[in-house]
């Protein structure tokens, strides 16, 4: 459903991405002396480096690593800002993204980006492979909320991931979208991302998250749109259903997101409320829509609650962090704490988290309209809340800002 109309700009940002989870063994990796490579002036050749890289690749499958052995203590000791300076084919994202996954080692023990170097240590990272840029179209079907000639929005269907990953080639929003546009609307993506697989993608959603999502088909639209986001004008409205009875009716829930501080298999993928230099401002906004009660029971574990979630930041699981924090994980997400939810006939109405992006309204940046699209719920999310006011005692919450359940199918 898409309405045109001028609003009020309320902001909103979601951008989930995930890590790279196991990089193998690093004793049996081959090692890259990086020390060889310096020139006179003590730099190192990017193009140098990344040849001697491919290089190593076709004489193996494993995963390599730079190796860097400090002769000096430095001025700017931090793992994170040494890595910027040395191994520069990458952009700072890239290295940060390796490292909070458990990509470098000082010593042969896993780091942080905070990790202080000091004269004598021996740092080793580990380099992916790039993801191919090759775009297989695939007849996947979508569902289209809004078209033109310049963007698309899409209802995203869970269990889907946005784009090409190194594990997972096909199958993905991207190659639903070729064929989309080789076979029923014509046109295609931007070339903004295209270097890492990802054309078009303005904001991502989580692989079980479903609802709305927008990708830009021109590079001037895609910049004004990514713009849209960094400037929070952008809003995007989620529903969750979460454990336990969720008060008071409106709150902020303001705290800071970062990686998880175990960097084992497991663990790399999660984020964490942490308040130290690794953790990032994150608000949300949590306004209860309804609250499902177990007459049978007292207030406890049978007890659920139906959220509408705003987003001020847009840190990677910011929702789910946030809810789970707060004792509220929002059901069928295991990684934060919730469980699978089961009727009283026995059914699993739901296999994945209950996490919906209903809305997404943002200024189009050609015509300077208004654009407001919403995206009904799946079957599985409205078989659970439909089983829940069956079951249980409903207490409806009428508060001000919220989005219509019916606009969401609910």
């Amino acid at each position: 459903m898409v309405n045109r109309h001028r609003r009020s700009r309320i902001p909103g940002r979601a951008d989930e991405v995930p890590a790279e989870s196991d990089f193998g063994d690093e004793s049996l990796a081959p090692v890259i002396n990086a020390e060889e490579l310096v020139r006179p002036g003590g730099k190192i050749d990017p193009d140098e480096l990344r040849s001697r890289i491919e290089s190593v690749r076709e004489d193996s499958e494993l995963m390599p690593r730079i190796q860097f052995v400090l002769s000096r203590d430095l001025n700017e000791p931090r793992l994170d800002r040494y890595l910027t300076s040395r191994v520069r084919f990458l952009s700072r994202s890239q290295l940060q993204r390796i490292v909070e996954a458990g990509g470098a080692t000082v010593n042969g023990r896993i780091a942080k980006s905070s990790t202080r170097l000091k004269r004598g240590d021996t740092l080793r990272l580990a380099i992916p492979p790039p993801v191919s840029k090759d775009i297989k179209p695939q007849e996947i079907p979508i569902n289209v909320l809004y078209e033109d000639a310049f963007l698309i929005v899409l209802n995203k269907q869970p269990g889907i991931i946005v784009h090409p990953a190194r594990s997972e080639q096909e199958g993905t929003l991207i190659n639903a979208l070729a064929w989309h546009f080789a076979h029923v609307s014509g046109g295609g993506l931007s070339p903004v991302g295209e270097d890492l697989a990802r054309p078009g993608v303005v904001h991502r959603l989580d692989r079980d998250t479903s609802g709305c999502i927008l990708f830009a088909k021109d590079e001037e639209i895609h910049w004004k749109l990514g713009s849209q986001f960094e400037q929070r004008t952008v809003d995007k409205r989620y529903l969750a259903v979460v454990h336990g009875r969720v008060e008071p009716e409106v709150q902020v829930i303001d705290a800071p997101i970062g990686p998880h501080p175990s960097r084992a298999k497991g663990y790399r993928e999660k984020m964490v409320v942490r308040h130290d230099d690794l953790g990032k401002p994150s608000v949300t906004i949590c306004r209860v829509r309804e609250r499902y009660r177990d007459h049978r029971r007292a207030v406890g574990d049978q007890d659920f609650t139906l959220v509408e979630l705003e987003l001020k930041t847009g840190r990677t699981h910011q929702i789910r962090v946030h809810l789970s924090d707060e004792g509220w994980p929002i059901v069928g997400d295991s990684m934060y704490g919730g469980r699978t939810f089961v009727d009283e006939s026995g059914e699993m109405l739901i296999s994945r988290q209950a996490l919906h992006a209903g809305l997404l309204a943002f200024e189009h940046p050609k015509s300077g309209e208004s654009v407001v699209c919403t995206a009904p719920s799946g079957d599985d999310l409205s078989s659970l809340v439909a089983s829940l006011r069956g079951a249980r005692l409903v207490e409806r919450v009428d508060v001000s800002g919220t989005v219509p359940l019916v606009r969401f199918g609910l």
